[in-house]
């Protein structure tokens, strides 16, 4: 489970005892604080017992079913269920005439006339009547006011608390730029159909990105940087670990891109899309999100214009990236043409980071994808 892993929750039990099961067949599943967990069957064999109920917590270490590996695989035969007293038989009957009555007609009896009914007096509209439409859809809207409560899961009351840990203990601070995303958009654009030829995904532009931020890190130590607190000390990495948000059904996870100065934009984007797939799957493993030196997360798949992060402990820094609009933009020359921008968020532990770094940091991310070449010229 991990050093920071203590315990459990079981969130499903899809064998009950006296079930067999194969080898590598899944008994139990555990919900951590960070990703759920497979609990399989070493061996193939019957359950015997299950040591545990839905909902319970569990210790790392502690035994969660037995499990008999001399038990043969046994077919159940299908019983037909017969009733006790015997098959009923339908009987029919005969139907049988009945005679009804006939009345003989009463005699005619002359009609009297009646007087004119007198007029009607208008009554005063009611309470209800003098309502009006407004409120009426007011009081429509008011019949519902049901709540439903859900239990909070594990992994999200851990993102809570570490989320609020990160506001307590950093000095965050956020600072902005905007983005010309037209020259990668029209190089993506140009090379993408080959690109997925050739590699077998496709080419987003997270993997621009990556590059990037890795290349600024590289620029800026101290932003790839963190505070010891126990020791007092600043940890400079000599490596660039980027961690990137994405979205599952159980929350934000953050798995890990390991040494980006070494990879290709192929891999990375290779790698984004095998964690993307375990994320949606919730087979992602503790060591896929381990460490991590700096985070990039995209609100802007979500139609986010701007916002400001939250750092990720113990890393220093977090680069948001946001959706992409055509916006007006005067050009050198003095021309307004219109451009895609992107704004560009960077939220910084400001003990340790000083705003000229902070800001130079983004403007080297926002350079380098305004101008692609300079990822290819180390610019």
């Amino acid at each position: 489970m991990g050093d920071s892993i203590t315990e459990g929750t079981i969130v499903d039990l899809p064998v009950s005892p006296g079930e067999y099961v194969d080898a590598d067949e899944v008994v139990v599943v555990l919900e951590t604080d960070k990703v759920s967990v497979d609990v399989r069957a070493p061996e193939a064999g019957v359950i015997t017992q299950v040591l545990g109920v839905l909902d319970e917590v569990v210790a790392v270490g502690a035994p969660l079913f037995t499990l008999d590996t001399d038990a043969k695989k046994t077919s159940d035969p299908s019983v037909a269920a017969h009733s006790s007293e015997g098959p009923v038989e339908a009987i029919e009957e005969e139907p049988q005439a009945v005679a009804v009555p006939v009345k003989a007609e009463a005699p005619a009896v002359a009609v009297k006339p009646q007087p004119p009914a007198p007029p009607v007096k208008p009554q005063p509209p009611s309470p209800q009547a003098l309502t009006s439409p407004a409120q009426s859809y007011l009081d429509q809207a008011m019949h519902d006011r049901s709540e439903t409560r859900t239990k909070m899961s594990r992994m999200r009351q851990r993102i809570a608390v570490r989320l609020k840990e990160a506001q307590n203990t950093a000095a965050m601070l956020t600072t902005f730029q905007e983005c010309d995303m037209g020259n990668l958009m029209e190089i993506r654009s140009r090379h993408k159909d080959e690109f997925a030829k050739r590699h077998g995904v496709k080419l987003g532009f997270m993997s621009a990105f990556v590059k990037a931020s890795t290349k600024a890190l590289e620029e800026l130590p101290a932003v790839n940087a963190y505070i010891d607190d126990e020791t007092k000390e600043i940890v400079y990495r000599n490596y660039c670990d980027i961690s990137v948000a994405v979205a599952s059904p159980n929350g934000l996870v953050v798995p890990v891109l390991r040494n980006t100065e070494q990879m290709s934009f192929a891999q990375i984007e290779k790698s984004i899309a095998l964690y993307g797939q375990k994320a949606k799957d919730g087979t992602l493993a503790l060591e896929d999100m381990a460490g991590g030196s700096f985070t990039i997360s995209n609100g802007g798949v979500f139609g986010s214009l701007m916002g400001t992060p939250i750092i990720n402990p113990p890393q220093s820094a977090i680069l948001g990236m946001h959706a992409t609009k055509m916006r007006p933009i005067v050009t050198a020359e003095g021309e307004i043409v219109a451009r895609p921008m992107m704004y560009l968020a960077l939220t910084y532990d400001h003990r340790l980071i000083d705003g000229r770094e902070a800001v130079t940091f983004l403007k080297s991310v926002a350079d380098k994808i305004a101008d692609p070449s300079r990822l290819l010229f180390d610019l």
